[in-house]
């Protein structure tokens, strides 16, 4: 048994479920819009995804080695169908240490960094399509902790951006985007209030 790692596959369970919905959203015709990663597009990001998808999904079977994708004529399938295999082989996994590259890293840390790119990644995907829907607030409790342990001052400026401020009273969904350094932008052509950041205005 082990205790953590369990925790960390739920998360990752509700994680999924939650990018899920984003999915839902995706369109041919979307592929080329913007999104809050800096220079990249909805098809762009969705590449990505299937690339970590393949990753945290090897790292079931005690190691990560992965070769880069090839592109796919249905990203939102193809991320879907790799989605449920990463939780499946979790499910089924047992490793305390998962070694990527020459380094071992503990199983729960690694299934919960996964929870938190897929959760961000499918905030990420749902800005680019419209919806602007916010994260589960218990989702963003539990990722929390995860982020302020596994993003470093050296990830700034390369895989995230600096954190922006938010208060301590402020919902856990917001702290962690925050933290992440992610713009509370809404759909083009609007803005977010600063009273409430998820509260549309026009601009």
């Amino acid at each position: 048994m082990n205790p953590a790692l369990d925790d960390a596959v739920e998360l990752l369970d509700r994680a999924l479920a939650f990018t899920r919905v984003a999915l839902a959203d995706v369109t041919d015709d979307a592929l080329a819009r913007p999104t809050p990663c800096s220079a990249w597009t909805l098809g762009r990001l969705l590449a990505h995804m299937e690339d970590a998808l393949d990753a945290f999904t090897e790292a079931a079977a005690g190691s990560v080695r992965v070769d880069p994708p090839g592109p796919a004529t249905d990203p939102v399938g193809v991320v879907g169908e790799k989605a449920c295999a990463l939780l499946g082989a979790w499910m089924r996994a047992t490793p305390a240490v998962v070694v990527v590259g020459d380094r071992g890293l503990d199983s729960g840390l690694l299934v919960g960094t996964a929870a938190l790119e897929i959760t961000v990644h499918g905030w990420d995907v749902s800005q680019a399509t419209g919806r602007t829907a916010r994260i589960p607030e218990a989702l963003a409790a539990g990722l929390l902790p995860i982020a302020r342990q596994v993003v470093v001052a050296a990830d700034r400026g390369i895989r995230f951006d600096h954190p922006r401020h938010a208060a301590e009273c402020a919902s856990h969904d917001i702290r962690l985007l925050a933290y992440l350094g992610r713009h509370l932008t809404g759909p083009p052509g609007r803005i977010r209030s600063e009273s409430d950041p998820f509260r549309d205005v026009t601009s």
